[in-house]
């Protein structure tokens, strides 16, 4: 079920709360994990959506990331989508569905734009946080490795098209790893777009938005793209993702 609460500061029981909780979401068929644990869960709709708490404390990702920018980014960009949206879907047919059939329903749909881009926005965000990890980077588990080569050739070429997709993105938006068919890709969306709605299966996601990197890294977005890449990217939350498309 969705948690009721949002924890504006998360803090270190917060996050070991979160190591038992699973938060997962149907997404086009495939079984997208978003918190580690054992004993899965499925979104329900509720009416009124909420967000569950930081996997970690704030300050968890500094030096990479400092906690003044994860404190604004997920205290007010990310609850800012979700309270836009369960205002946007109050009384409305979108108020008993889950956050991915709302994004389903409303994606490409003009008149819906507004419920699609806050919907997805709080998604994504939500996947974002658990893409990375205060002890990620490095390489990934061998399973996921073996096909992180056979789709890219190397791991090196994979992290390079990650930083090439994240820093030719024009404007804002999100770089993600997907299964596309029977191979991974690195594919990058603009604004809210997500990759589900496509077909696609996301393994992991990379926030372009300012918003994720101003404060600490101003206008180097590679820099900011590199350092989480080798310190924080969270390739256990990607294999049992990759594990859920199999």
């Amino acid at each position: 079920m969705i948690k009721r609460n949002i924890d504006m500061k998360a803090n270190s029981s917060n996050a070991k709360g979160m190591n038992r909780r699973n938060f997962i979401a149907s997404s086009g068929g495939a079984m997208l994990i978003l918190a580690a644990g054992t004993s899965p869960s499925i979104l329900k709709g509720a009416e009124i959506l909420t967000i569950p708490s930081l996997p970690y404390p704030e300050n968890a990702l500094e030096p990479i990331i400092s906690a003044k920018t994860v404190s604004v980014h997920y205290g007010k960009h990310h609850k800012g989508y979700l309270d836009n949206l369960n205002k946007l879907i109050s009384g409305t047919e979108f108020a008993d569905m889950t956050l991915e059939l709302i994004i389903q329903k409303t994606s490409g749909q003009t008149d819906k734009a507004a419920i699609f881009n806050n919907a997805a926005q709080t998604w994504n965000h939500t996947f974002y946080w658990r893409s990375m990890n205060p002890n990620g980077g490095g390489e990934p588990p061998k399973s996921l490795l073996e096909k992180i080569e056979s789709s890219f050739g190397s791991f090196d070429e994979c992290k390079k098209q990650i930083v090439s997709a994240a820093t030719t993105l024009f404007g804002s938006g999100w770089v993600w790893l997907v299964v596309d068919g029977k191979v991974l890709k690195v594919v990058k969306t603009s604004n809210a777009e997500v990759p589900f709605v496509s077909g696609m299966k996301p393994l992991l996601t990379m926030d372009v938005w300012e918003h994720a990197y101003y404060l600490d890294y101003q206008n180097r977005r590679a820099d900011f793209i590199a350092a989480t890449l080798d310190k924080l990217i969270n390739w256990n939350f990607a294999v049992k993702n990759f594990e859920a498309t199999m």
